[in-house]
């Protein structure tokens, strides 16, 4: 499930809160760096619960139309193509799905009204109403309405960031990640009309696959076990390698950023140079300033050179 850059984005982390926390020990720095790894799985499955949460709403509104006073025709005989989604029923019957959401205590109902607005949003959408029109049905069609939802309607909600932020500390910067898992996953069950658990590294799935590749985890506890242990002497590097103005203005992040690359670069000298830069100085655009990237770029690409000659 998680990937190289992923896993750099939160070792960086972890090596941020080292540098405004130098008292935290590597036995912790790794724990939390385990923990953010996990928290991105776990947020997935919520997502995911959305699809079951989604749909009993549809159908508590459903009978709630039947059971009134005078319904008309049509709340009598309601269009019941979400209600019966075949996505839903397959996540509902699936006994590692229902288990892992109870064992980690993962549940939309304290927070229904997300789930009522979220409801009423996508009814609002003409893929929905297409949705609902289209002549027969099929787990392919269920399959492509949940991607528009995943796709189009939770990225950008203010009130479900609001959620993710008072759930878990880890959750605030990787729904964009999870939100593409569960794509994935989307995809999968139309395939194979059921649900699987994804691996938590991508080095699980592609070893299953018969393909030979390293170990991620293996790979960030190094990254991170260098980078923490080296991460003084990064930084005076760093620091002497610029003039005292530009010293008394560098930012934590950039330093740790580049610190990461030196880390990588030293403890894995098989990925190339510009690989790891570029992994930096991608994660400099989300997590420093605007003139980061052309500072990380620069500095990192020189020390490197400096070292290798």
């Amino acid at each position: 499930m998680l990937n190289r850059r992923i896993l750099r984005i939160k070792a960086f982390k972890v090596l941020y809160s080292y540098a405004e926390n130098p008292d935290l020990t590597l036995k912790e720095a790794l724990g939390n760096l385990d923990t953010s790894a996990e928290a991105t799985r776990e947020l997935y499955l919520y997502l995911l619960a959305l699809i079951p949460a989604l749909t009993a709403e549809a159908a508590r509104r459903t009978e709630a139309a039947r059971g009134k006073f005078n319904p008309t025709e049509e709340e009598l005989h309601p269009n019941l193509r979400f209600v019966n989604n075949r996505v839903s029923a397959l996540l509902d019957a699936d006994p590692d799905f229902q288990r892992l959401l109870e064992k980690k205590k993962l549940s939309w109902e304290q927070d229904d009204a997300f789930v009522h607005a979220l409801y009423e949003s996508i009814k609002s959408r003409p893929w929905y109403a297409a949705y609902m029109a289209a002549p027969g049905d099929s787990l392919s069609r269920d399959v492509a309405l949940w991607k528009h939802v995943f796709q189009e309607e939770l990225e950008d909600r203010e009130e479900l960031a609001a959620i993710l932020e008072d759930q878990s500390i880890y959750w605030c910067d990787d729904l964009s990640y999870a939100l593409l898992a569960c794509l994935r996953s989307l995809d999968g069950m139309a395939v194979n009309r059921r649900w699987d658990y994804p691996p938590l590294y991508q080095s699980e799935q592609l070893r299953a696959q018969g393909k030979q590749v390293e170990d991620d985890k293996a790979f960030v506890h190094a990254l991170l076990t260098a980078a923490y242990g080296r991460f003084q002497d990064y930084a005076a590097l760093v620091a002497g390698s610029v003039s005292k103005w530009d010293r008394d203005r560098l930012y934590t992040t950039d330093i740790v950023l580049i610190a990461m690359g030196l880390a990588e670069s030293e403890t894995f000298p098989d990925i190339p140079m510009k690989v790891t830069i570029n992994e930096y100085v991608e994660i400099s655009k989300y997590y420093s300033t605007p003139k980061s990237r052309s500072f990380v770029n620069g500095l990192l690409d020189r020390l490197l050179k400096e070292r290798t000659n």
